[in-house]
């Protein structure tokens, strides 16, 4: 635990660029406020305001760059925090000015998924995201012995340190790049392994923060790590699901998406989310009881569409609704076939998530008679067992006939298996 004296002092700047309304900007101020409390500092000072050109010294104009510089003097700030993307000139003349730290948004998240990680791959995302990120800002920590002539051989120590160093992290990053392939390999083996087999795949998507890993650990009966900061969970967790009601259905737990997330996350996570791709259903999660849950249904959106995952059948699970007051909605609330309405830690309405889950991937439930030879006694045990016999009698042909409840794809995948067949009604009407 940070003990609150020891923790960096930080300056924290929100310029908007877009033309935001003001609630959508207050927002984006709190967002960010709350990940720069979640990396660890103290916040001693919030600086916002609007920007039409960004200025190619120092982001800021001067008179905004002073005030900045007037927040850090008085409050030793030793960090100062954009939640900006910040080019590597623009932050090496910020710290020369303001004589701290400079950490642009991009910076941020990726110290947060650095303390975050903890899985082997994890770890591993984590540290080719930084180094794709560094590689760009070598400068900064050898500006004290570039090259003072120019001409051959007057080169100085500098840009030899520099481009060693621009070789370490290149080979460093191949390597990285080649054991993360390893363990996709390793995933697209299990993924083959399970599409042989009976088993469905249901990922959770959604904005971070809006409580996938506690919806997950109620599914599966896990006690994966949850927590109410962003980015608590960053490692995909596949697991089978311990609910009578939810047969042969895997639950794939995955990062939670934010609005501007850095292209570096996206290719380096690119393992992770290729369990979405290979999902048969994803579940978007949203924290209904957050004022702002329809700008981060839209951001979601946006991220599903980038990464080709818009087609995808998916079900909205709107959570938290015991937090919810329902005069603050537009919209009723209703349960259908993409909607529904759940609480994660009351669990209310997980029936309705349930059969949601079951009509896309399983199709109407429906009713049907059926004959097994009798060596199929075994299929006849799990049909009893699963709950789906209505009726059981025997034929002059000594063969088992079942009248069975069951949903329309699971009965298609019976047919398949030999020995078991369906009785037409006209067959059914002669032994009546």
């Amino acid at each position: 635990m940070i003990v609150e004296e020891s923790k960096p002092k930080s300056v924290i700047i929100h310029m908007d660029r877009f033309s935001l309304s003001k609630d959508l900007q207050l927002e984006a101020i709190e967002e960010f406020k709350e990940l720069c409390l979640s990396s660890g500092t103290k916040v001693c000072a919030e600086v916002s305001g609007k920007i039409d050109r960004p200025s190619s010294n120092f982001f800021v104009k001067q008179g905004k760059l002073e005030e900045i510089k007037q927040y850090v003097d008085s409050n030793k700030a030793n960090l100062v925090i954009f939640n900006n993307d910040l080019s590597p000139s623009q932050e090496r003349n910020l710290e020369k000015y303001l004589c701290a730290r400079v950490l642009d948004r991009t910076s941020l998240i990726l110290d947060i998924f650095a303390t975050r990680a903890s899985s082997h791959v994890g770890k591993l995302q984590v540290e080719l995201a930084q180094l794709t990120h560094l590689s760009t800002r070598l400068v900064r920590g050898w500006s004290h012995l570039e090259r003072q002539k120019g001409g051959i051989g007057l080169r100085g120590p500098g840009e030899t340190q520099l481009e060693t160093d621009r070789r370490l992290i290149g080979h460093r990053i191949k390597n990285l790049k080649k054991k993360l392939n390893k363990a996709h390999n390793q995933k697209e083996v299990n993924r083959y392994a399970r599409k042989k087999g009976k088993d469905m795949v249901v990922g959770l998507v959604g904005y971070t923060n809006a409580g996938k890993t506690t919806l997950f650990n109620h599914l599966t009966q896990n006690n994966l790590y949850a927590a109410d900061k962003p980015f608590a969970t960053l490692d995909s967790v596949t697991r089978r699901n311990n609910i009578p009601q939810l047969r042969n259905i895997l639950f794939s737990d995955t990062v939670g998406f934010i609005s501007n997330l850095p292209t570096q996350l996206v290719e380096s996570f690119k393992a992770t989310l290729d369990d979405l791709s290979s999902a048969d259903l994803l579940l978007h999660v949203v924290d209904i009881s957050d004022k702002d849950h329809r700008f981060k249904v839209t951001e979601v959106n946006k991220i599903l569409n980038e990464l080709g995952l818009s087609d995808k059948p998916l079900i909205r699970v709107n959570n938290k609704c015991d937090k919810l007051d329902y005069s603050d909605l537009e919209e009723v609330p209703h349960n259908s076939q993409n909607q529904v309405w759940v609480s994660s830690t009351s669990h209310d309405g997980m029936g309705n998530l349930f059969d949601a889950v079951n009509l896309n991937l399983k199709g109407e439930m429906t009713t049907a008679w059926v004959c097994l030879s009798p060596q199929l006694g075994w299929l006849r045990a799990e049909l009893y067992s699963m709950g789906g016999v209505i009726e059981e009698r025997i034929s002059d042909e000594g063969l088992i006939e079942l009248h069975l409840e069951s949903y329309q794809n699971d009965l298609i995948k019976l047919l398949d298996i030999e020995g078991f067949a369906l009785i037409s009604k006209k067959q059914i009407q002669e032994a009546i």
